[in-house]
């Protein structure tokens, strides 16, 4: 028998050998190497993973490294997230932070397991009174990703997740599924398609607004979209080979073709015709209504604070987006090179609201690689008022960075519409330990803040913060952004 196998194995590399020599013309590697430089294609193949588990230290790779991953994890699980044998980071690096501490912090046992549920301080809707404002019951939130992008298990045990640990659930430009009807808090996202709010010729319907509002309560707000992180300037996209007949059905758009959204909105050019359509929605449906946008040029935002100013209308809520963020599929040199980082980004839109004195108007959302203590309680020293998160909240319910969110071959279920990789999905398991992590986050956040000596994680400064900007020296984060956050006191 073994006698057999051997020949066999002998004739299958005889053949492949022939092949590669006299046969195939396109490769050169095969032909200079026949059998062997097959092996080369196994690599390639498996090169991610080699370098992820075997080769990468702690601190090297992108966009998460092992050391934030294992913090995320051990979050999700429960786990000790703690380290051990002090800091592995270069303190003294240029653009490092330091949360200065307070010489005596506020009291800890003062307040009793907030952690479970840090609401915000200010109202969504309030100062224009919409008819439903909203106050989000927690400040740590999921950022909008699709049901299309991710899975129907991936959105179920987000969305069920974040009913268990009382935050919002943005819908993503794909709009409101059934696979986000978990009696979570929901953010509904209308993105340039208009999908879920379209008719037949894929124009935008305020019926169609008005009707699915009326008939879900769990719709609290929504948000227009205007561009994303990972690809501002260009549309959303769905490979075909995501697109499901139920898919297909949501968002009215073929199977056998990419799903690719306009780069652009229908139904306004400019920031007077934006303020409309908000004025129109709110309108019609009571709910606030906001925008997010990754930055680029700035004329538009001077123009949008400057009419807000003058009409005393427009969005309610302000989601920025870094361009350090993303999810899906997108252009590389777009991932890479378009838009903003998230505190260059936010900075410079927070100061012209600030120089307009609308910016107190506006409830504030940051985005974009916020998903840890320190970046968290950063982002709201500059004056966020909720924090989104999304590749992180795919971390905590299993995603492993296989990096394949574009391919629908995501390993872990969560990044595609394989009806088999999905069933690896525990909805109840996945959704304990979304809300796992939330809390933990929440915990640490608000250790921060007392730390700092505040009650509350929104209420800390950006004096309270410091970066390295050289050799031996540190400045706050007010020097280095040019300008001090709105005062905010707990309602």
């Amino acid at each position: 028998m073994i006698t057999y196998f051997i020949i066999f194995i002998i004739t299958i590399l005889t053949i492949v050998f022939i092949y590669d020599v006299f046969i195939q013309k396109k490769y050169p590697i095969l032909h200079n190497f026949p059998i062997i430089g097959h092996l080369r294609h196994l690599f390639i193949l498996i090169g991610p993973e080699l370098r992820q588990y075997w080769v990468a230290n702690d601190k090297e790779e992108q966009p998460f490294n092992r050391s934030e991953r294992d913090w995320i994890y051990a979050s999700a699980k429960g786990e000790n997230n703690t380290f051990g044998f002090g800091t592995s980071e270069l303190i003294y690096g240029v653009g490092y932070p330091i949360i200065k501490n307070a010489t005596i912090p506020f009291p800890s046992d003062k307040l009793k397991d907030h952690s479970s549920n840090i609401q915000c301080l200010k109202t969504i809707g309030d100062f224009h009174k919409r008819e439903k404002p909203f106050r989000p019951t927690s400040i740590i939130n999921i950022s909008a990703m699709s049901f299309g992008s991710l899975s129907a298990n991936a959105i179920s045990s987000l969305n069920i997740g974040a009913r268990l640990s009382s935050c919002y659930h943005n819908s993503g430009e794909g709009g409101v599924s059934k696979y986000h009807k978990n009696e979570a808090d929901l953010i509904w996202q209308i993105g340039t398609a208009y999908f879920g709010c379209r008719d037949e010729e894929g124009n935008f319907s305020l019926e169609l607004v008005k009707q699915k509002c009326r008939e879900n309560h769990n719709i609290k707000a929504i948000e227009i979209k205007l561009s994303q992180g990972a690809k501002p300037g260009k549309g959303g996209i769905l490979p075909k080979e995501k697109i499901t007949t139920e898919i297909s059905e949501a968002r009215q758009v073929p199977k056998n073709k990419d799903c690719i959204s306009p780069n652009y909105h229908k139904e306004f050019s400019n920031p007077d015709e934006l303020i409309d359509f908000v004025e129109k929605i709110a309108t019609s449906t009571g709910l606030p209504v906001g925008v997010k946008a990754a930055i680029g040029k700035t004329e538009f935002w001077e123009e949008l604070a400057l009419k807000m100013f003058e009409r005393n209308e427009g969005p309610d809520f302000i989601n920025i987006d870094g361009g350090e963020g993303g999810t899906g599929a997108a252009p590389l040199t777009f991932s890479d090179h378009v838009s903003l980082p998230f505190k260059i980004g936010f900075s410079r839109i927070y100061k012209i609201f600030q120089q307009q004195n609308i910016s107190k108007r506006v409830f504030w959302i940051g985005s974009g690689k916020l998903g840890f203590p320190d970046r968290a309680i950063i982002a709201m020293a500059m004056g966020c008022d909720a924090i989104n998160i999304a590749r992180e909240a795919m971390l905590a319910i299993g995603c492993i960075q296989a990096q394949q969110c574009h391919t629908g071959h995501c390993p872990a279920g969560i990044a595609t519409q394989s009806p088999w990789l999905q069933k690896g999905i525990n909805i109840e398991d996945k959704s304990e330990r979304f809300a796992s992590y939330v809390k933990n986050f929440r915990k640490e956040l608000l250790s921060l803040a007392y730390a700092a000596g505040y009650d509350h994680p929104a209420k800390i400064r950006s004096v309270d913060i410091e970066f390295s900007t050289g050799v031996n020296k540190f400045s706050t984060l007010e020097e280095v952004l040019g300008y001090s956050k709105d005062s905010i006191s707990l309602e």
